[in-house]
């Protein structure tokens, strides 16, 4: 692995902007990265201002530990931001937060990095791990799960249409040799694939439905959109930048269920609605998408949607 890979931060500016930044807040920036966020949200803080970074890949840790060595207001945890109120409870910050930004999905040095195994067009060893350290690889995963199991991660979070019938070449491919490369992967993915989509290639939800499933991809966000809400002080901000409609389905649906309330589900001649059922949350804005601009300098900022909410309770 290697940590030269070049990184564009999406949606930089409207990010930070969406988190308001006061001189003297608390940040946690749930995607570190390679700390472009960061940097900017640091350079609205002031001297009394503090940035708690999270993320699983240690590359991005070592990024984020260079940059605590250069500022003391900056702390970068090896962790799932689905953990930041487990981290948020240990520091004394549960409801103190100001806010937090969760850049979602996969970063350019990892799509880059034919050796992390994420990219069906630079071939690699088939990891996909966001951390390489920690749980089952892709390989892994291939090698021993039914093909009905694996169809089931390609039609669930690929949203792929001939999901059954790429997992039973999978399947029939692995019997005669096991899968431990990207491109020998995509290959079986591609010639399995009936109706192939102008300019998409062929093997790209299978291998979008993979990386989810294997980093657990949407059950962290899950936990994490809960724990983000626990730990924001009453008028902190949540940013959230989804890049599939899976990730944006769910921030879009937590947002709106918090923002709503529960107040519907009381009788209606209740005369006095009870705080519990209030609304948590209210939507700042529209949803946000990249400019022009930045989509001819960064095609990857194409799919990124935006959105933001301030705590109310």
């Amino acid at each position: 692995m290697t940590n030269s890979f070049r990184h564009i931060t999406v949606l930089l500016d409207e990010a930070v902007d969406g988190l308001a930044v006061r001189a003297d807040g608390c940040y946690l920036d749930g995607t570190f990265g390679r700390g472009g966020h960061s940097r900017l949200i640091l350079e609205r803080l002031g001297s009394d201002g503090r940035l708690l970074g999270f993320d699983k890949d240690p590359l991005a840790i070592a990024t984020g530990n260079a940059l605590a060595a250069e500022d003391g207001r900056f702390v970068v945890v090896q962790r799932s931001f689905a953990e930041l109120g487990d981290e948020a409870a240990v520091r004394g910050l549960v409801g103190k937060v100001d806010g937090i930004l969760l850049d979602l999905g996969v970063s350019s040095p990892q799509l880059d990095d034919a050796e992390r195994g994420f990219s069906f067009l630079n071939d690699g060893p088939l990891d996909m791990r966001m951390n390489p350290d920690a749980g089952v690889s892709a390989a892994e995963f291939i090698a021993s799960a039914s093909a009905e199991e694996i169809a089931r991660v390609f039609k669930e979070y690929g949203e792929e249409r001939f999901a059954k019938r790429m997992a039973r070449a999978v399947v029939e491919r692995r019997a005669l040799k096991a899968f431990e490369r990207t491109g020998d992967l995509a290959a079986v993915l591609t010639e399995a694939n009936p109706a192939w989509e102008k300019g998409k290639n062929p093997a790209t939800r299978a291998f979008q439905g993979l990386r989810i499933y294997i980093n657990n991809e949407l059950g962290d966000l899950e936990g994490g959109l809960d724990a983000a809400l626990e730990s924001l002080a009453v008028g902190g901000r949540l940013v959230v930048i989804s890049f599939h409609s899976l990730e944006d389905r769910i921030v879009k649906q937590f947002m709106k269920r918090h923002a709503k309330g529960e107040a519907d589900t009381l009788p209606r001649d209740l005369p006095i609605i009870p705080k519990a059922f209030e609304p948590r949350l209210k939507l700042l804005g529209k949803p946000q998408f990249a400019s022009e601009a930045e989509l001819k300098a960064n095609p990857r900022s194409r799919s990124a949607v935006m959105r933001v909410a301030e705590k109310l309770r």
